[in-house]
């Protein structure tokens, strides 16, 4: 998939920074979205997602390809002038949607690029619009959720900056990209954190933010952070890596509103059992073994959509930001409270076997006492 139109062609014009700034917003909507397909959303066709097969494209596993639709443009005043906004839509069946809007830049000085953290548009904000347009989509695909979230709650963001490749020195000379990047890497780390004046940052904090990088080819770069990247490349790459730090993002979107859920789950399960043992028990059970195969899919499902096998690139480009997002502290979290459940649920379960085998106890003693009344009655009887 290329998005080439979208970046302005000004390199001839003495603009040293061409590209675009990617802004990505993962949100929890439901427990699940059904896999029935979709006509159209918001008015438009909807498409199956699909990257280009490219010498750095997976091989041995193709890609999750969620169902997607590409929105109007919207034409909005930023901080550099005018410019046309694209928007893609993307939801999966873990219950996540993902919007990604595209705004192009054009610049001379690279510091100009952090006028573009917490995007504001003469209109209002950016985050504000995507806010709205995420209830529009909840709305029309409501049909479409299992279990559907009662509210939208914050979304997960993440913007990526895009520089076409090469780019260049102030004689508007092209430079390897590892070189720019040791030549600028106190003003990427700014750009990274969103601190105007980089000369503040200390050299920790600069090799800190910015010390997951890597480079494929001479031209290409990829720096990733917490809260946002630096993509260094072709216009016609951009959108694998991006694929994978969108993958990522609702990752850990959705971990984290599974996390939620196994606490308000716990907690509910604690207090159902201190108030009311003994007629709640049953019912606590059956949530405890529903939740722990609930959850047992889901795993399954969010790790299956970040197969990468065959691309050693990409699946270290996965491995970097899902460092930053520390997923895998998130997974065992999870793992840990599934754990926690999988006890309470043992420990039920086995309290109420113990529960039955004292009734069959007891039941085995009463008729052991009744044959022994009944006996007694019998040689009372027979007695002369």
């Amino acid at each position: 998939m290329k998005t080439l139109s979208n970046i302005p062609a000004e390199v001839s014009s003495g603009k040293r920074y061409v590209g675009e700034v990617v802004y990505l917003y993962a949100f929890d909507v439901a427990y699940e979205i059904t896999r029935k397909p979709i006509a159209q959303l918001l008015g438009q066709p909807v498409a199956e997602f699909a990257m280009d097969v490219s010498k750095r494209s997976p091989r041995q596993l193709p890609p999750h390809r969620p169902q997607m639709v590409r929105l109007p443009p919207w034409e909005r005043v930023g901080p550099h002038g005018r410019v046309r906004v694209e928007r893609c839509v993307k939801w999966l069946p873990v219950g996540a949607i993902s919007i990604t809007i595209r705004v192009p830049f054009a610049l001379d000085h690279f510091e100009q690029l952090v006028d573009y953290h917490d995007l504001q548009f003469e209109s209002g904000s950016l985050q504000q619009e995507v806010k709205q347009l995420a209830e529009d989509i909840r709305k029309e695909l409501a049909s479409n959720f299992i279990r559907p979230v009662a509210s939208l709650q914050d979304e997960e963001a993440y913007t990526v900056f895009c520089i076409q490749s090469p780019v260049r020195d102030a004689a508007f000379k092209p430079l390897p990209a590892e070189t720019w990047f040791a030549e600028h890497r106190r003003q990427i780390a700014a750009l990274l954190v969103q601190e105007d004046n980089y000369a503040k940052l200390s050299r920790q904090e600069a090799e800190e933010s910015t010390g997951r990088f890597l480079s494929y080819y001479e031209n290409d770069l990829v720096v990733v952070d917490w809260d946002a990247a630096v993509i260094v490349d072709e216009p016609a790459d951009f959108d694998e890596t991006l694929y994978i730090m969108e993958l990522a993002n609702l990752q850990l979107a959705e971990l984290e509103a599974y996390d939620r859920l196994l606490d308000d789950a716990l907690e509910r399960s604690y207090r159902d059992l201190r108030e009311q043992p003994a007629r709640r028990r049953s019912d606590v059970i059956r949530e405890l073994r529903e939740l722990r195969l609930d959850l047992a899919r889901f795993s399954d499902e969010l790790s299956n959509i970040t197969k990468f096998f065959g691309d050693w690139h990409l699946a270290r480009i996965y491995e970097n930001i899902a460092a930053r997002f520390h997923l895998a502290d998130w997974h065992r979290t999870i793992e840990e409270k599934l754990k926690t459940l999988d006890d309470l649920y043992q420990l039920l379960s086995q309290d109420r076997m113990n529960r039955w085998m004292l009734i069959l106890e007891v039941a085995i003693v009463l008729m052991f006492v009744i044959d022994l009344l009944l006996l007694f009655l019998d040689l009372l009887k027979k007695a002369p």
